[in-house]
């Protein structure tokens, strides 16, 4: 057993830090507030590029260390700033003392900085890469961070504006927008007075799209002179910041599952709890696992790990899971401003000012950069064109919104009482909560700030003069809930999930969902007869059945025989093909090409023969567009373009995978490839894990999201778990690549490999568990600061 020993300012006592096998920490401390200040010091030992690079690009201060070519995405994450009061910022997120917690885990994460400066071995390799230091934090770095939060819904307010705009009535642009994204429940969408979005500009939504991208690096951007550095402000189809062309931009793929089984329908006598977060893969992976052990604190499971706490996991005696629940937290007000002073916009009988706030971005290699911010009653002004100030409202702007913060409410929580209690303190991104209990109850709460729309009903952009204003939030007691259901199971797949009897016209927390497949399958295998195990949880997250690929097969049998070789050899690999998308499938590859490369874009251009409004609805409503193939096409036509996409994908195949469909398969195209956000700047890619053959898509429980041109993963669940309510030491949980973000350690890429096989390692939570698999202890000390 190895072992090392750190100083760390500020504790009451000695802290032991134990890793496992696994490199999942286990923290031990004589506080609470110890163990959140052993916590930051450990996530900066681990993942400290990854944070540094969090923090620079949430405050607007890439271009400091990485130069000119970061100075407007720099600008636009400053819009995103919580700019309010403190005080009640501090406040919001419960009855715990959430500044003293904050405080600790930062003084941690700067305890570990310091020892970088005088140990500079210790700093991650990045760091010598880009010739920059990681900086030092400040409490209110976490919570005035916003813009890596997941809120939702402007990108497609404004893309159904456009469509509409174009069509000739407005029953044709709400048909042809169903084809972009259902509304459910059924509804027609409240268009405004006056609404009119045919001149609107092309880069209204750069700056919204610039401060949510994920930060990249390429030679040319790092390399971009003052006077280039206005042109990186665009945002390609898959988020990359770039000077090239402007993509139509899209909500973004992310979503989740998670399930709650109760006792009654166990294997075990107990409940089971299984949660797979869908997020963008990235190296290091976006979550990360660890322990927290305390007086009156025990909880493991993971979170993000610039936060203190954990957002994912159990506490001893109750479990705990989160999915996005696509509620719509933000809004655009376009404002008319006044012809005779361009700082003022109308609101109500007169004009209201646009506040304008001056700031400094320092840049690397010279001087700092002066940039004007604009802000109206509603929140940042996006863009200012023709008269009119397009302002954002959203609940980042509100206090208590840091993402997942709400978190440390509930981490105590040992009933569906005291856990739904706490999620009145939780604000973003809005959630399906999962709860289980060793009583054996289980419970489903959907929380988060949900605006009152007097109005409107938030699926288009509104005038800013007053007339379509927010009124508060609801009552979050107003959102549905349901605890210890006849059926004995809870689940949620980011679909629409809102009881038949919810007044959801009236309310109006949301008209766009997932698309229903994942919730779907889930809900047929938990309602099956047998009693759910472990085991069943686990194939379940891995389980790769697709609806539309089945439903896409059922079409192709209908059709007759082929006289064209290639429809026919297609017609042959599909023939008794499932709706597994198994990595190894031959037809799984065909059929899935078939569909994205193209099926679907024959499929738009026959349903909408403009193609000014057809480039607003990619990728597409899978449900629709599926729909209107099975029942909204004369046969004929319908039959012409399966027969024409079953040959251009066979083509596609062969010229892929080789002539003889044998050795196709769907991982040979369908792959991981965790991508170190510095490869491009490395003359090896040795920091890269990957690629790994992986099977699923979108629509399967195994989200596994991907580009068409690569066929690379973009989402999908990189973290993992599996909790046994009751017998903690049988649970499970992966985190892929590995716990680690340093090239370094032996915890990068370690766990890979266990989830390309679709396994899982222990979440070990007992003392004498822990022990036997502990292979190093870490030991801080107090010391003076």
């Amino acid at each position: 057993m190895s072992g090392a020993t750190y100083p760390l300012p500020g504790l009451d006592a000695p802290v032991e830090i134990r890793l496992d096998r696994w490199g999942l920490a286990h923290i031990r401390a004589g506080t609470a507030l110890d163990a959140f200040r052993a916590q930051g010091f450990n996530a900066a030992r681990d993942r400290l590029w990854q944070l540094d690079l969090w923090r620079k690009r949430g405050l607007g201060l890439l271009a400091a260390d990485f130069g000119p070519g970061y100075l407007a995405q720099d600008r636009a994450a400053r819009l995103f700033l919580y700019r309010g009061d403190m005080a009640a910022e501090w406040a919001a997120y419960g009855p715990q003392d959430t500044r003293a917690i904050v405080t600790a885990f930062v003084a941690g994460i700067n305890a570990y900085v310091a020892l970088t400066e005088a140990r500079p071995e210790l700093r991650p390799p990045e760091f010598a890469v880009t010739d920059t230091r990681p900086a030092l934090w400040q409490p209110e770095d976490v919570v005035r961070i916003r813009s890596h939060g997941l809120i939702r819904n402007v990108l497609s307010e404004v893309a159904r504006a456009r469509v509409l705009a174009r069509a000739e009535s407005r029953a044709d642009g709400l048909d042809a927008d169903d084809l972009r994204k259902r509304i459910s429940p059924p509804h027609e969408p409240i268009v405004p007075d006056g609404f009119d979005a045919v001149d609107w500009p092309d880069d209204l939504l750069d700056d919204f799209r610039l401060a949510t991208a994920t930060v990249g690096f390429s030679p040319d951007r790092m390399a971009a002179t003052r006077a280039e550095a206005w042109d990186w402000s665009k945002v390609d189809a898959h988020g990359a910041v770039t000077r090239g062309p402007r993509s139509v931009p899209k909500e973004p793929a992310e979503g989740s599952n998670n399930w709650a089984v109760a006792p009654s329908r166990t294997a075990t006598g107990r409940p089971i709890l299984a949660s797979d977060p869908h997020r963008v893969y990235l190296q290091p992976s976006l979550r990360y696992a660890v322990h927290l052990t305390a007086p009156g604190l025990d909880v493991i499971g993971a979170g993000e790990p610039a936060l203190p706490g954990i957002s994912i996991g159990h506490n001893g005696q109750a479990a705990f899971s989160l999915t996005i629940a696509p509620m719509d937290q933000e809004d655009l007000f376009v404002c008319e401003t006044d012809p005779a002073d361009p700082d003022r916009y109308r609101f109500g009988d007169g004009w209201a000012a646009i506040t304008r706030i001056t700031e400094r971005i320092p840049v690397r290699g010279g001087p700092d950069e002066t940039v004007i911010l604009g802000f109206t009653r509603h929140g940042p002004v996006l863009r200012e064109d023709r008269g009119r100030a397009f302002a954002l409202r959203t609940v980042w702007s509100e206090p208590g919104a840091a993402a997942y913060l709400g978190s440390l409410a509930y981490l105590g929580a040992t009933t569906p009482e005291d856990f739904g209690e706490a999620l009145r303190h939780w604000s973003a991104p809005s959630v399906n909560q999962l709860y289980a209990d060793t009583a054996g109850h289980i419970a489903w709460f959907m929380a988060g700030k949900a605006p009152v729309r007097p109005g409107h009903d938030g699926l288009l952009p509104v005038p800013g003069d007053g007339r379509y204003d927010w009124a508060g939030f609801h009552d979050p007691g107003a959102l549905p809930r349901s605890v210890d259901p006849a059926s004995g199971w809870l689940a949620t797949a980011n679909e629409m999930n809102l009881p038949p009897d919810y007044p959801a016209e009236d309310r109006k927390v949301g008209f766009e969902w997932a698309e229903p497949w994942r919730a779907g399958r889930i809900r047929a295998v938990l309602g099956g007869p047998d009693r759910h195990s472990l085991a069943d949880s686990q194939a379940l997250q891995g389980d790769v059945v697709s609806e539309p690929a089945r439903r896409l097969v059922d079409l192709v049998r209908a059709l007759p025989a082929a006289g064209d070789p290639d429809v026919a050899a297609a017609q042959a690999v599909l023939a008794s093909f499932d709706g597994a998308l198994h990595h190894g499938s031959a037809a799984a590859a065909l059929i899935e090409v078939v569909w994205v490369r193209h099926l679907r874009p024959a499929l738009l251009a026959a349903l909408v023969p403009d193609p000014g409004t057809r480039r607003l609805l990619p990728p597409g409503d899978t449900q629709s567009l599926i729909e209107r193939l099975e029942t909204g096409l004369d046969p004929a036509a319908c039959a012409a373009l399966l027969t024409d996409a079953l040959a251009a994908a066979y083509r596609t195949c062969r010229e892929r995978m080789g002539a003889d469909p044998a050795g196709w398969s769907w991982g040979r195209l369908h792959h991981a490839l965790f991508a170190h956000p510095l490869t491009a700047l490395r003359p090896d890619s040795r920091w890269d894990i990957g690629p790994l053959p992986v099977g699923g898509a979108a629509a399967s429980v195994m989200h596994a999201e991907y580009r068409t041109d690569t066929f690379r993963l973009t989402h999908g669940a990189s973290f993992r778990m599996v909790v046994d309510v009751g017998d903690w030491d049988r649970s499970v949980f992966i985190n892929v690549p590995g716990q680690s973000g340093d090239p370094a350690s032996p915890h990068y890429a370690d766990l890979a490999p266990v989830w390309g096989r679709q396994d899982y390692v222990p979440m070990l939570y007992g003392r004498a568990a822990v022990d036997a698999a502990t292979e190093t202890v870490i030991t801080l000390t107090p010391s003076p600061a």
